[in-house]
């Protein structure tokens, strides 16, 4: 098998539906299958989905909802194919794009992961489609709304062109192609993020394994950002702000002054509640 496209859904039938249809409406040059996780759905859109394509796509059902990282490595870890593609339950893939992202990853071995542009859907770059690694110091310009004209610090890119193709830090995991046989164990999602964060984790990982990271501008998904994830908004808000702390722990804190450190964790404590009341004073309005 050439690619394994991995779909994790919960409770997002129609979503779910018309992302796999926005697939299967294009030919490829190469074997593909489609695995969806359902991540103990609590309505019936598993049943749904199951019956709308029977055997054309591969269903796990899992038996509790673990998270987005957990959810994925249940498929990845049955897959048997050269690449996989990671792609959310809330996107519409365009035409020709799974067969460019292809063709480049065959013709550039020491690419181990590439991303598309990511459209949202009134047209505009959904930012996280291309981007540095957070750090302490482009973390507090974003976080703080400061802006910034230095290359250095900042996180978007929002200075390279957005249909360019050039190698990056960070994909949005909405889209992750990734070399598959080849990347072997560095190809899971840390489990330890419930969800956000993962994405990012995921390729600073691959970029220590010295591959490339490449963004792909010249095709284009839309991702119908949220769409999947409106019901929690409180505890995606929660997760959010954890994924931060799991993530700066994981690969900052060690090489980082504890001073700094503590900081850091305390920053990441008061934006996390002043998110919670600004949406709690929201919802009471």
């Amino acid at each position: 098998m050439d690619l394994s496209i991995v779909i994790v859904n919960y409770q997002t039938f129609e979503l779910t539906k018309n992302t796999i249809n926005s697939v299967f409406q294009y030919s490829y040059p190469f074997s593909y299958e489609i695995l969806v996780v359902d991540n103990n759905s609590g309505d019936d859109s598993l049943a749904k989905l199951q019956e709308y394509f029977k055997d054309e796509v591969k269903f796990i059902a899992s038996s509790e909802n673990k998270g987005f990282a957990a959810g994925n490595n249940q498929a990845l870890r049955i897959c048997e194919s050269n690449y996989v593609l990671l792609l959310n339950s809330d996107t519409i893939v365009w035409e020709n794009t799974l067969s460019n992202i292809y063709n480049y990853m065959e013709e550039h071995v020491d690419v181990g992961a590439i991303g598309c542009r990511v459209l949202l859907e009134n047209g505009e770059l959904d930012k996280a489609c291309k981007r540095s690694f957070p750090n302490v110091k482009n973390s507090f310009f974003r976080l703080f709304h400061i802006p910034t004209k230095s290359k250095n610090d900042s996180y978007n890119l929002d200075n390279l062109p957005d249909d360019g193709i050039y190698e990056i830090d960070c994909l949005t995991g909405a889209f992750i192609f990734m070399r598959f046989d080849d990347l072997g164990k560095t190809a899971f999602l840390d489990e330890n993020f419930f969800m956000y964060g993962e994405d990012i984790d995921l390729c600073y990982r691959i970029k220590q394994d010295e591959w490339k990271i490449i963004y792909y501008g010249k095709s284009c998904i839309t991702h119908l950002k949220g769409a999947s994830s409106k019901k929690q908004k409180s505890k995606l808000i929660y997760e959010f702000y954890r994924a931060m702390y799991i993530y700066y722990k994981k690969h900052h804190a060690n090489e980082t002054f504890f001073l700094v450190n503590i900081f850091v964790y305390l920053g990441i404590i008061i934006l996390c509640i002043l998110k919670l009341l600004t949406n709690l004073f929201k919802k009471k309005n």
